[in-house]
């Protein structure tokens, strides 16, 4: 929870706000809202590592669309699943955040069904460069991985994008390999341990070539075995501008 002072010195119109690790839950959640709409030149908040749930996500969610220069986000570790309004109310916020650039939404079990509402709420956004969605079981259903990869093709400023521990899987593989192309800005992309296996990364190999902008790729973890060693390898010869960790 909050205290007295900590509101008041948000209430300044500070445009940097940092609350990390401070267990401020769903009740300090709706206690910052009231100072939010007091400060629209908020240009940075962290709100990582507080249990703010669903519901806490939900309260805030009314009152960011409303800070027309909000530059980063930090939600990550709060527990905003899928079930509740979490996910949906935040979707519905990021339509209006036309100026964020930095989104770290890890760590929140949102699942696939409540990623792809997320991403495709930003797929509209010229800003969005750096976007963080690792470890939430977005893989759980081939369809919502498929939905995702194909609203990522529409983030057309996206440089950096971590889905790490996502469990995307051979399909999820597929269907990111089928808009990479198009993600002209990408220049970071993490799929550590998402289950890719042989099938996986050679979906994603076949497309490399086409990634010109693309430096570094993680697919540490993803039992390619010798088959998908081989034909990353067979590509990587000609990719001399890529870095590969696997």
């Amino acid at each position: 929870m909050l205290t007295d002072r900590e509101l008041d010195t948000a209430a300044r119109g500070f445009y940097q706000w940092s609350f990390s690790n401070n267990k401020i839950g769903a009740e300090g959640a709706e206690s910052l809202v009231g100072v939010l709409g007091e400060n629209m030149a908020l240009a940075h908040l962290n709100l990582n590592r507080n249990s703010i749930g669903a519901e806490g996500a939900g309260s805030l969610a009314g009152v960011l669309g409303k800070c027309k220069v909000l530059v980063y986000l930090d939600l990550s570790i709060n527990r905003i699943d899928a079930g509740g309004v979490g996910a949906p109310s935040l979707a519905s916020m990021l339509g209006q955040c036309k100026t964020l650039a930095h989104l770290n939404l890890s760590g929140n079990r949102i699942g696939a069904e409540g990623a792809g509402r997320l991403v495709r709420a930003l797929r509209e956004s010229k800003a969005l460069a750096h976007l963080n969605l690792h470890y939430n079981g977005i893989g759980d259903s081939d369809a919502g991985a498929e939905s995702l990869a194909g609203a990522l093709g529409e983030c057309k400023a996206l440089a950096h994008l971590d889905l790490n521990y996502i469990f995307f899987g051979a399909e999820g593989a597929r269907g990111l390999a089928g808009v990479l192309g198009e993600c002209r800005a990408l220049a970071h992309l993490s799929l550590e341990d998402n289950k890719l296996g042989s099938e996986g990364v050679g979906s994603l190999a076949g497309v490399l070539r086409e990634c010109k902008t693309l430096a570094h790729l993680n697919l540490c973890d993803n039992k390619m075995g010798s088959e998908g060693r081989r034909r990353l390898a067979r590509v990587l010869g000609e990719c001399t501008w890529l870095t590969v960790r696997r």
